[in-house]
């Protein structure tokens, strides 16, 4: 009940660091807001051209099938990278005044997935343009979201703790992000894992949850909601133990920066 307490009490700290990530990001650039859809276009154009053009992908309708992947990918990839630089990045202000250190990945987080929100737009469009349809199945959307939440919540309490300590973490992460894409179902379908393989995409909370925006965006059905309950299950317990973590090392934060 703590942090509860700590994000009420300085909730307009909360407010002004997230109105200031989602309106800084692309400050005095040209094309500003726009850049949260030209960004995960060309990456979706890429991606297409490669897989569906050279590696000839049978997949139907494959760009919309790689944008209901991507998309919320690139929301998870962010709050890993940009979650485990928070702390660091922040250390100035840490040293000086008395905050709930919490507020800093959760700010980043909540901004990132702002982003996303806006980012939908795009799978909104290719699924329309693409002849899928509108239909029903979209409400289940904010139920995904918000575990995607949770889990990001909890990865981001873990990392922006450890990278304190162990700053070869940072570029760590970069690599094993990029491993993880593979080894997540964003440019291929779960059903093209071999069996004996696909306890590592069960390990993955991603793979719940892009199975999720890919059952309601790209197959117009409801979502497999025992996968929705597993990648629920993980984010609680990541959050339980990234609190836990980040409250344990949070005590030497300011020597450490």
């Amino acid at each position: 009940m703590k942090i509860i307490k700590d994000l009420y009490n300085y909730r307009e700290l909360l407010k002004t660091n997230i109105k200031k990530d989602v309106g800084g990001k692309y400050k005095n650039s040209f094309l500003g807001v726009l850049w949260s859809f030209i960004n995960p276009l060309l990456q979706i154009m890429v991606y297409a051209l490669v897989f569906q053009v050279i590696m000839k992908s049978n997949i139907e309708n494959y760009t919309v099938f790689l944008c209901c992947g991507l998309i919320p990918w690139q929301y998870f990839y962010n709050v890993v990278l940009r979650g485990a630089a928070v702390i660091i990045d922040n250390g100035s202000i840490i040293k000086k005044v008395y905050f709930p250190r919490q507020i800093l990945p959760i700010s980043i987080v909540t901004s990132e997935g702002v982003n996303f929100l806006i980012s939908t737009i795009i799978i909104i469009g290719f699924v329309i343009f693409g002849g899928i349809g509108v239909n029903i199945n979209w409400l289940w959307y904010f139920l995904i979201i918000g575990i995607q939440y949770i889990v990001s919540i909890g990865i981001a309490f873990i990392v922006s703790s450890l990278t304190v300590y162990f700053r070869d973490l940072l570029h760590l992460l970069g690599v094993f992000m990029q491993l993880l894409f593979y080894a997540t179902p964003i440019v291929y379908g779960i059903d093209a894992v071999p069996e004996a393989f696909r306890w590592v995409l069960k390990l993955n909370p991603m793979s719940y949850l892009i199975d999720g925006y890919r059952a309601i965006f790209y197959n117009a059905s409801s979502p497999n909601f025992k996968g929705l309950l597993t990648a629920f299950i993980m984010g609680v317990i990541l959050v339980i133990f990234g609190y836990w973590l980040f409250n344990k090392m949070q005590k030497r934060f300011a020597e450490e920066l």
